[in-house]
């Protein structure tokens, strides 16, 4: 008989050969294991640093390109609106404010003067401000004299109609007075749907429509149209619009997108989907010039678009 002392030796024994393999396995293994982490490790930190100088080299070529741009901008817009003017209307909160100055200065570095700037408050294109709104515009005590408005119940038509009248010079016919555009854009300001963003607005030839991004909701699309009305209005009243925003702004329900979507208007007004870039800037102002030639074009990055417009002959 086997008695129990045996059968804890030979326990014992099993466990110490156990213990006794995985230290000599861990041993022979230790080494081999480690010196192939330190390997990867070593190929890590020099992919770190092929990585840190390709983007050292990529910020060096962006910011020579920039330099570039910045250089040749001027140049290639130098004389393209001499003896033109320009409203600024922006449409909503989300453009920013430095690429208002950005395309302010391209435009003066032209050769063309900013003769007003306004800004569009959401309750401009709210279907429900529209009956207070349309009211306003038909009042026939409040209309300006020489004014005639569309035969339509379409606020946005309505009041595009009214500010385009006022505030773009017809290629033929005498621009509005200073009263008759004070007197407009007060009262829509005290319906809280614009801003006037200038010390003063005068009448103007071209119109430039700064966007971004797009509208959402229910109403999206409602309040497009009310601002297309508004675009296309401008365009037709004065010597050219165009409509410059961001990426965001020409997909489906931003306002480059849904004019862009449209042949008729996108072969009336031109548009930029890149203005928040300086090539978007040049675009737009090459397109103003283009404009009062009676020439629209797509310029920006997106599908369909020209980079930028064809640069005048005259340009250096």
């Amino acid at each position: 008989m086997i008695d129990f002392r045996y059968h804890l030796v030979s326990l014992i024994a099993v466990f110490l050969a156990v213990a006794l393999g995985i230290v000599i396995g861990t041993t022979a293994l230790n080494e081999p294991i480690l010196a192939d982490i330190e390997n990867q490790v070593a190929d890590l930190e020099q992919d770190k640093r092929a990585l840190e100088d390709q983007t050292q080299e990529l910020q060096t070529q962006l910011d020579t390109a920039d330099a570039f741009q910045e250089a040749v901008a001027p140049v290639l817009v130098d004389g393209t609106l001499t003896g033109r003017s320009v409203l600024l209307v922006t449409t909503n909160e989300d453009v920013a404010p430095e690429v208002v100055e950005e395309v302010r200065t391209l435009i003066a570095e032209a050769g063309g003067t900013i003769n007003g700037e306004l800004s569009l408050r959401p309750e401009y294109s709210d279907p429900s401000t529209s009956a207070a709104l349309q009211n306003y515009v038909t009042d026939p005590g409040g209309l300006p004299a020489g004014i005639e408005l569309p035969a339509t119940d379409d606020t946005g038509e309505l009041v595009g109609s009214l500010l385009a009248q006022t505030l773009m010079i017809p290629a033929e016919g005498a621009a509005s007075d200073g009263a008759v555009v004070s007197s407009v854009l007060a009262g829509l300001a005290s319906l809280d749907v614009l801003a006037v963003d200038s010390d003063g607005v005068s009448p103007a030839d071209h119109a430039v429509v700064l966007t971004a991004d797009a509208f959402t909701g229910e109403d999206g699309e409602a309040r497009n149209e009310t601002v297309i009305d508004l675009v296309t209005a401008l365009d037709a009243a004065g010597s050219g619009a165009v409509v410059a925003g961001n990426a965001a702004s020409a997909g489906e329900t931003g306002l480059v997108g849904a004019i862009r979507a449209d042949p008729s208007l996108a072969a009336a007004v031109s548009t930029v989907d890149n203005v928040a870039t300086l090539p978007g800037q040049i675009s737009t102002v090459l397109a103003l010039g283009a404009e009062s030639e009676g020439t629209s074009g797509v310029y920006g990055t997106g599908e369909g678009a020209q980079p930028v417009p064809p640069v005048p002959a005259s340009a250096p």
